[in-house]
């Protein structure tokens, strides 16, 4: 029997990088995936590689229109599910003096008022026994130049996983957060305007990391699944998945 065989799992922010790697993980080892993005050809690459034991649907994490709607069809295809991966977010690299009200609100709304309401929504069709894993990052603990209000969001997540453990108890309900160091993904080369400057960020990063290299998909989404499913007496936890960065 495959390892996650019955198990029902959404993933908010699931057609890339870390919330992709992850639904493809568990796609494999027999659960059924509901993935959410927002482009139309994220949707369209992330089905195919999926196949059917996913289904890839469009919603936008900042617009609390699309997470009503994503509750009622995570009702209709699962009725209950056993993890909410709300892996969502926005990157805002740029010095705080250069950073908008515009820029400010919308790395709010996705990261920050969209995770929120997803918990507070979908919560309720989660198992007994199942979990919540937030996506956070080393930004919420370290005063990192040009991540600011990025950073401050990241924070705000840490907090709530805090605070969705004590008021999900009761109901049987872990959560937790991932926290990711710098890690190569599709969505870090979009995050600054050219080639050169991805390069040169990238090898500041590795310089900077005790491991000496960016960390991969692949290891992030394993420490997803360990928190969803095999660390059944942890709760309100960060796990930092970022070579040492924020602990050396």
């Amino acid at each position: 029997m495959a390892r996650y065989d019955g198990k029902k799992v959404v993933i908010i922010g699931g057609t890339s990088g870390i919330g992709l790697t992850t639904a493809k993980m568990l796609v494999d080892e027999g659960a059924r995936v509901l993935a959410t993005g927002r482009s139309q050809g994220g949707l369209d690459s992330a089905q195919r590689e999926l196949g059917e034991g996913a289904l890839v649907v469009s919603s936008d994490a900042g617009s609390l229109t699309d997470i009503d709607a994503l509750a009622e069809r995570a009702k209709a295809e699962f009725d209950t599910f056993d993890l909410l991966f709300v892996n969502a977010g926005i990157g805002l690299f740029a010095p705080f003096e250069r950073t908008t009200e515009a820029m400010y609100d919308d790395v709010f709304k996705v990261n920050t008022k969209g995770s929120f309401f997803a918990v507070q929504k979908l919560a309720p069709l989660i198992n007994r026994g199942g979990s919540v894993v937030l996506t956070t990052a080393i930004s919420n603990v370290k005063g990192m130049p040009m991540l600011a209000a990025s950073g401050a969001t990241k924070a705000a997540l840490r907090s709530f996983a805090r605070t969705f453990a004590v008021e999900l108890a009761p109901q049987g309900i872990r959560v937790n957060a991932v926290s990711p160091g710098p890690t190569d993904t599709p969505s870090w080369g979009k995050s600054f305007p050219d080639a050169e400057t991805v390069a040169h960020i990238t090898a500041q990063m590795s310089d900077a990391n005790p491991m000496k290299r960016m960390g991969t998909s692949e290891e992030v989404a394993k420490a997803v699944l360990f928190l969803a499913f095999d660390a059944t007496y942890t709760t309100g936890a960060e796990l930092p998945v970022d070579g040492g960065q924020s602990q050396l």
